[in-house]
Formats: structure tokens, sequence, C-alpha cells
């Protein structure tokens, strides 16, 4: 409920030199063997992220305004007061976050659009009941009325924090615009929601992923080239500008996604596709010995490319080659949701509209 301030940039995360390679690709790498598909969960619409209860449970968002619960395979809706979501195009019932105390507390907050913008909302849960208990921030997120560039991935900081990847809402200005909220990258106290923008000059931020040692790097949607994967740095501008410094009341997507002419200071990606696009999503760090050597590899999924990405990250942060295996590359359509669940599998969604899935992958 607190006021968001500006640009943080005070804050400090461990981790965010220069990477390697900065704006470039990466060279492939074999495709990784022994991964094992199951799924665990179907019957979902758009399945817009995944959360772990303490128990085992996951909590799964639908995009069309829908809360689910997941025990062996069987799904519960959740009576929640989702009454004002409006999924349209882009925009719904996306973003969940567990809280780290919810043994005690029960809470868990969510990120969705309504009629006018686009929300916070905590809620406690009880059996299969959800209410509202508090709105982290007094105002919302911009949104387009088409739901286009919502954003609103939710994940949690190395100290605690809620980290939350906006979208520009595919409006010239707001990318740039230090005082909106739309375009950046936020960083939230869970229980007052005082903080403010990390980092601003994003088009479409998907994924947020937070290493053990603190790195966070974040997934981005490019326009028809260059979806980026980006090491986050507070106070950091990421050069998109659609608005060409304000010149272009349009928007103008033939602006490169990160403009070093306009911003000499930008941060260069780590990662850039090129073209084709691949529709990257959601982000997470794979993590324990059970992945071998990808143990700290950078799980990615893509929603045009239906494929998920590994890459393999240095200490730095810069991307050293990516990977796709084979049991995941076309072979379940669209994905969207990743998250490492307390078995250290990784738990991925499908995002096709009909009898969507939640996968659990691993590695034999």
């Amino acid at each position: 409920m607190r006021r968001v301030v500006g640009v943080v940039a005070a804050l400090l995360l461990a981790g965010c030199s220069t990477a390697e390679s900065p704006g470039g690709s990466a060279p492939p790498a074999d495709p990784p063997k022994g991964i094992k598909v199951e799924v665990v969960a179907q019957g979902l619409t758009h399945p817009w992220e995944v959360g772990f209860l303490p128990d085992g449970r996951m909590l799964v968002t639908e995009r069309p305004g829908r809360l689910v619960l997941v025990e062996n395979g069987k799904t519960t809706r959740i009576k929640a007061d989702l009454g004002d979501v409006v999924a349209r195009g882009e925009g719904g019932l996306m973003g969940l976050l567990v809280h780290p105390d919810f043994a005690t507390t029960r809470r868990f907050t969510a990120c969705f659009n309504t009629a006018k913008d686009i929300r916070l909302v905590t809620f406690e849960l009880d059996g299969i009941e959800a209410r509202r208990v508090q709105d982290p921030l007094r105002d919302g997120f911009p949104a387009n009325p088409s739901g286009r560039h919502s954003g609103c991935r939710l994940s949690l900081d190395k100290d605690g924090s809620m980290l939350v990847g906006t979208g520009d809402t595919a409006r010239a200005s707001i990318a740039q615009d230090r005082a909106s909220l739309g375009g950046k990258v936020l960083k939230l106290d869970l229980r007052t929601g005082e903080g403010g923008v990390l980092t601003y000059g994003h088009r479409n931020v998907q994924g947020v992923a937070v290493r053990r040692d603190g790195l966070v790097l974040t997934a981005e949607h490019g326009p028809d080239v260059d979806d980026e994967v980006n090491v986050l740095k507070p106070g950091a501008n990421y050069g998109w500008d659609p608005s060409k410094g304000g010149t272009e009341d349009g928007y103008d997507e033939d602006v490169p996604m990160t403009d070093l002419s306009r911003f000499p200071d930008a941060v260069p990606a780590v990662w850039s596709s090129g073209r084709p696009t691949e529709a990257i999503c959601d982000a997470v760090f794979l993590d324990g010995p059970e992945w071998g050597d990808l143990d700290g590899a950078l799980a990615v999924t893509a929603l045009k490319g239906a494929k998920l990405l590994l890459f393999t990250i240095t200490a730095e942060g810069g991307v050293h080659a990516v990977s796709v295996p084979a049991e995941l590359d076309g072979t379940h359509g669209r994905l969207r949701g990743a998250e490492l669940g307390p078995d250290k599998a990784l738990y991925v969604t499908t995002s096709n509209g009909t009898d969507d899935k939640v996968l659990k992958v691993t590695r034999g």
C-alpha cells in the first residue's frame, strides 16, 4: 500500500558485472542427454505460472482468470475473488509468487489485468479458498485495453524482496518514463509494497530468474527481431525507446531493442535471438547435482519457438552456449511457465489454449 518511489540506484545485486559477448548470440551446444518429460497435470487453459506450497502441492494461474491447486495429478479449482480479472489478448491472470513464509502466513501474491490497470494482489489460502488481504501497491501498473505487453512476471530476490517484470503496454514513451511502472523491473517489499523501479527501458519482461549467488537475469520479448536475455544492474537503462526520444507519438518498433546510439550507457543484452525471434518467456536457474553438467544452467521457455532453451551461464553472467533438448523441441507446443520444484525438477507449462499441461522435466 506504499507509494513506489523512483529508480532505486542504491540497491546492489551480487555478480552484476559486465557479461561476456554483450548483445551477441552464443554458439549452439549439442542437445543434452537423459532428459525425461512427464505430464503431471492436464486439462488447463493457458497456465501462466506455477508456485509450490511447502507440502509440494502446486498453485497454478490460468490466464482466463482461474486459480487451481494441483496434487498428485488432480486439479482443484480454488475459490477466489477474481471477478475483476480481464482476460484479453496477452493479459489476464498472470504472475504468481508463493511467499517464503507461506507455512505460517498462507500468503501468495498474484498479478492480473483489470479494466483499468494491472494489479498486484496478495491472497491468503484457507483450504481451497483464497481471500484477498492486501494490495502491495496503492496504484496498479499501466495496461493496454487490448492486453498487449502486459508483462507481470514475479520472482523472489535473494534478500526476500519481490521482483516484478512489467511490459510497456505498447505505448511509445512508457519504457523510458521513470515515473511510470511500465517497461520496468520493480523491487518491492513483500509485506509493505515499499520499494521502487530497479531497471527501466524494457519492452516486455516475461521472465525474471535469480541465481543462488543473487545474479538476476531477465527474458524479454523483442519485436520481429532480438528477443533478449539481460543481466540486471540497479538503476540501469536497457535501451528500448519506440518514442525515439519523445519525437514519435506512434509506437515505432523499428528501433533497436537496445538503442546504444540514443543511449550510450544502456546495458547490452548478454544474448539476443537475432531473427527470427523465439518469443522467449519464463526463466529459472537449474540448481542441484541432479542436473549434472546442467547444474546452474538458465532454462528459458519459448512460445513461438515451442521449445526449451538451456543457457550455460558464466560466473559474471555471460552466455557461454545454448542447447535445446530434443524432448522439448516442438514436442509440446508453446511453452510458457518455468519453475524449479522442491524436488529440484523443472516444471514447465504449455500455452496452446486447449488441454494445456504442466510438465515435469528431470535428468536421468
